[in-house]
């Protein structure tokens, strides 16, 4: 595997299907980003229509809560009519919002429809990252991977560019076209090979990897399975028979197995990054950026200005993907935490000076979230998620990201949902210097408590969590069989060869 190249052929064929799905984050961006141009268009071309602040609020922060209950059934979807199937379920799903949106004459159809939307792109954001996953060689999957994160950057950024010159109702028809579109493109594609042989169809699993180019992909049932035992692990079994019958392994979804300190240690870690990158205030300053910088006194355009932060979040994003397997993973977050705290506070600062009639400082608004919008796409973007892969076990990863990742939408929902309660009760100076505050405590929290993972096998991170005396004792006790690389030595002879690995190690060197 590690000789083989992607043909040419096989990364047209996946670069092409990871485009096409990836049209579904494209649509999510389009979401995320309709609240910040169509609100104030609504309140221009019919005022009516969002007849206070509190209902606006609530149009605009309601897709996280509804995206909330979408991946929740987004999971059974995947595993009984796989992938490519729930995503393609979104797309109806979307033109019927959006029609309703663009026909919308009462604020409660338009609460109705935002809520679909939000349930669409819960079914979307785990279904289509999986699908691009499966459906990549290793070769290639870093970077096609990472098309449906910057595709979801760029529908943000061109929402907010068509909001400039076009008003609401036509957006909703423009992005109701969107969702046609993504159904059109993905349809014509093969179901997941990995999920097709899930459900035992080896057949068209076949079929679908040999149209893909997929490299090292076995569809026979017995792959893995039929291997004869080596002499070292008939040994190893033997020796460790009588352990495991007196103590046999729980099962992956007990009650005992998730309550182990190396399941809820990760678990609660990946929560709290999870958090802080919400309470960061990022989707308070996606969904309501236009109404931010006219709030700030911004001197500059407000639409403009808007398609200015959005264009520097998809640049971040494109050069963050040459920096975390370089720089590390722990840096990175501190950097951006760093970034992020005194972005917001510059923020803070830039309306505290409007209150007080102090216009001297027009860019300061511009140029805060500018600033924020750099930090957070080089950490707290994208880093939390990739940790969530890397930290969670193996066995219970699917059950962990489910849960971490519907925590994160209902966080999500709750900064939007508070932005405007809370910029009546401590002043929109206040809220973003708390927002401020909040990402110094992140900052603390990564410092503290997140394991530095570059360079790590997903074994030996998990071994992180593991209590290393108990860890010790159960390999004192079973033998710990499986690790040895020769079936003949003891636990006490293992602990002595390990103790001679730095003096054999100080030989080597000095020998070079």
């Amino acid at each position: 595997m590690d000789g083989e190249r992607t043909t040419p052929m096989a990364a047209l064929k996946q670069t092409l299907l990871s485009l096409s799905v990836s049209l579904s984050y494209y649509c999510i961006g389009l979401v995320r980003g309709y609240s910040a141009p169509a609100v104030p268009s609504m309140h221009e071309t019919a005022p009516g229509l969002l007849p206070s602040k509190n209902i606006a609020s609530w149009v605009s922060s309601i897709p996280p809560f509804g995206a909330f209950f979408g991946s929740l059934v987004a999971f059974p979807l995947m595993h009984r009519i796989g992938r490519k199937y729930t995503v393609l379920i979104a797309s109806p799903l979307w033109a019927a919002s959006w029609i309703l949106i663009a026909t919308a004459n009462d604020w409660r159809v338009l609460f109705v429809a935002r809520m679909l939307s939000g349930f669409g792109a819960g079914l979307c954001l785990p279904a289509a990252q999986v699908y691009v996953s499966e459906c990549s060689d290793p070769k290639i999957r870093g970077v096609i991977g990472s098309l449906p994160a910057l595709s979801m950057s760029f529908g943000i950024l061109v929402m907010y560019i068509m909001g400039k010159f076009l008003e609401w109702r036509l957006l909703a028809w423009i992005c109701c076209g969107m969702a046609c579109c993504l159904f059109l493109a993905v349809a014509c594609f093969p179901q997941s090979p990995v999920w097709l042989k899930t459900r035992k169809q080896y057949e068209k699993a076949h079929v679908s990897a040999k149209w893909l180019h997929l490299q090292g992909f076995s569809v026979d049932p017995k792959a893995g399975s039929g291997v004869a035992p080596s002499a070292h692990s008939a040994t190893t079994g033997e020796r460790n028979e009588k352990c495991q019958l007196d103590a046999p392994p729980p099962k992956p979804f007990s009650k005992e197995a998730l309550l182990r300190r190396e399941i809820l240690i990760p678990l609660g870690i990946g929560l709290v990054l999870l958090s802080i990158q919400q309470l960061s205030g990022i989707d308070a300053v996606v969904f309501f950026t236009v109404e931010i910088f006219r709030a700030a006194g911004s001197t500059m355009d407000s639409h403009l200005a808007t398609i200015l932060v959005g264009t520097v979040q998809v640049l971040s994003n494109i050069a963050a993907l040459f920096v975390v397997d370089r720089a590390g993973r722990k840096p990175l977050l501190i950097m951006s935490g760093l970034i992020m705290c005194m972005a917001m506070a510059s923020m803070g600062a830039a309306f505290h000076l409007n209150s007080i009639g102090n216009t001297c400082f027009g860019y300061l608004p511009m140029i805060s979230l500018i600033v924020f919008m750099i930090g957070f796409s080089i950490g707290f973007g994208s880093i939390p998620f990739l940790l969530m892969g890397e930290l969670f076990p193996t066995a219970q990863r699917s059950l962990l990201s489910s849960l971490a990742g519907s925590f994160n939408l209902a966080m999500m929902f709750t900064v939007i949902k508070t932005y405007h309660p809370l910029e009546d009760l401590i002043t929109a100076s206040g809220t973003f210097l708390m927002y401020s505050v909040l990402c110094a405590l992140g900052v603390v929290f990564v410092i503290t408590c997140v394991p530095e993972t570059k360079g790590r096998e997903l074994e030996s991170i998990q071994k992180l969590f593991e209590r290393p005396s108990v860890h010790r004792h159960e390999e004192l006790e079973c033998g710990k069989g499986a690790s040895h690389d020769n079936a003949g030595f003891t636990a006490s002879e293992e602990i002595a060869r390990d103790h001679a690995k730095p003096l054999e190690k100080r030989s080597i060197d000095t020998k070079l």
